[in-house]
């Protein structure tokens, strides 16, 4: 065992997802690490090998990292290898950095990635070989528990080339006059969603969020989709885009999707979304449900995701990244431990991780879009859905029923409910 004053090598761990910006961070932890008398080694491929208790590292130097803040992807690959997964895994963990002379960890990810860098840090406190530790988040998802209104990094590139994505897609819909249904990332939260949504000024968005904690069910997802598109056909326009988070399969009623039941899971336990097609469900569901109220309506489903997370980072999060990774450093070798990296108000801001720890799971909280705040209902505000302010304009309802095989009053029973006018029916 290498004694503690002599680690003064610092390790590189990239986990979870790829997100535009992580060489960004890398390139800057190395270069403010060399200059301050540090040696560098990117471990490879996450805790892959690490769990093995096998050491797969790159000894970094400038010249190695000197441009890659430009490139989107990850040097250092990345992946979902969860080392809190047994105690053995942790334990291999832990004495394989030790034994390589690892005295400070930078960790890269997101809220997984968060409380695995919290978890080896208190494991190697426990065994009395501390390794100082700090985390920098990232996620396309935005959704780790920084202060309002800070992104983590990679959030603004994706939204940026999902938007531009969608303003092709909105352009092909006006084109061949249909409608396309898009699911994007988001597993447990909606600011891509939303973001992308208002950002390309799509028809209509929806976030697991506006539910509020209590269970989606398929139906009214569809009836949602539905009298939008009912809405846009009355204003003569057979065409729109839907862009539909998706975490919002992650809070459906299990009876109402089948394919939940024997869908296959990560190493952190959550579904593995890409394995339930829920773009084709929707569609196929809506579909039927279109046609048994005699409407035809032309829709194309698709996925919207991984063209989004190893894009090059835009200029805002080659800063961001840049200032992030001197800042994780800096905090390191001012005798810094056991926190998230976050900058607001141009200070940088450690938050510890035992204040980002959801107390009844014991994991990093998540943070969700507050659907009281200004983006999100002015997001709202542009979408074209059925909304409680629509509930007695009597002209609208006409017309809505005008495009079915529904009376009025049949319309309203069965699709009011969305505007407040019936009862819900689940």
């Amino acid at each position: 065992m290498i004694a503690q004053e002599d680690r003064k090598k610092l390790a590189i761990v990239v986990g979870g997802g790829p997100a535009p910006g992580i060489n960004g961070v890398i390139h800057s932890v190395t270069i403010e690490s060399i200059n301050n008398g540090l040696e560098v080694l990117g471990i490879l491929d996450g805790y892959t090998h690490l769990v093995k208790g096998e050491l797969k590292a790159q000894k970094l130097t400038i010249a190695d990292v000197s441009r890659i803040h430009l490139r989107g992807g990850s040097i250092l690959h990345t992946a979902r290898t969860n080392p809190t997964k047994s105690p053995e895994a942790m334990q291999a963990t832990v004495q394989t950095l030790l034994d390589a002379g690892v005295g400070y960890l930078v960790s890269i990810g997101g809220d997984d990635t968060a409380f695995s860098a919290y978890r080896v840090s208190k494991f190697a406190q426990e065994i009395g070989h501390p390794i100082q530790t700090v985390h920098v988040p990232k996620t396309i998802d935005n959704d780790v528990p920084l202060p309002y209104g800070v992104p983590t990094f990679g959030y603004e590139t994706a939204r940026e080339v999902g938007a531009r994505v969608m303003m092709n897609i909105m352009e092909d819909a006006l084109t061949g006059q249909r409608w396309f249904l898009v699911v994007t990332m988001g597993r447990k939260a909606g600011h891509l969603a939303m973001g992308i949504g208002k950002g390309a000024g799509v028809t209509i968005t929806l976030i697991p969020e506006e539910w509020e904690g209590r269970r989606i069910r398929l139906q009214e997802v569809v009836d949602i989709l539905c009298t939008s598109m009912l809405m846009r056909m009355a204003d003569h326009k057979p065409y729109g885009v839907a862009l539909v988070a998706e975490g919002v399969v992650e809070e459906i009623e299990p009876d109402d999707l089948d394919d939940l039941k024997t869908v296959e899971r990560d190493a952190h336990g959550h579904i593995r979304l890409s394995e339930i097609n829920f773009s084709d469900i929707v569609k196929r569901t809506l579909r039927d449900q279109l046609k048994e109220i005699g409407v035809n309506v032309g829709i194309v489903n698709l996925d919207l995701g991984y063209e989004m997370r190893c894009a090059p980072p835009i200029a805002y999060d080659i800063d961001y990244t840049r200032s992030l990774g001197e800042a994780a450093v800096d905090f390191l070798l001012d005798g810094g431990t056991d926190a998230i990296i976050a900058l607001a108000d141009d200070r940088v801001i450690p938050l510890p991780f035992v204040n980002m720890m959801d107390p009844e799971t014991g994991r990093t909280t998540v943070r969700k879009v507050r659907i009281d705040s200004f983006a999100y209902q002015s997001s709202l505000k542009f979408q074209i859905r059925l909304k409680p302010q629509h509930a007695s304009d009597e002209a609208l309802w006409q017309r809505l029923a005008a495009q079915t095989n529904l009376s009025v009053e049949q319309f309203k029973a069965r699709f009011g409910y969305l505007a407040g006018i019936a009862a819900r029916p689940f």
